[in-house]
């Protein structure tokens, strides 16, 4: 199920932001017990480095991940999301 999930949120992430890099962690098991994690939501952190980043703020960075994600976040597959953005012209 998770795996799934990680794939699901990998193809999203893919299509809406043609990455040259994303790294997905589930983070998940950090937060057993937590209200996210009883009610199925899963804990993720994500690195991408993307074009479409270039000249965006930190805030839209983060608009433009969680636009492509928002369905997920919308049916509680995703309770967290730790985001990482970068345009291909910063360091890691």
């Amino acid at each position: 199920m998770e795996a799934n999930r990680t794939e699901r949120l990998r193809a999203r992430l893919q299509a809406e932001l043609d990455p040259t890099v994303l790294e997905i962690t589930d983070d998940s098991h950090l937060h057993a017990g937590h209200a996210g994690a009883a009610s199925g939501g899963s804990h993720y952190s994500v690195k991408i480095v993307s074009d479409r980043f270039q000249g965006q703020t930190l805030v839209m960075r983060h608009r433009l991940v969680y636009d492509a994600v928002h369905e997920m976040i919308n049916k509680a597959e995703i309770h967290a999301l730790a985001i990482t953005a970068l345009a291909p012209s910063e360091p890691a």
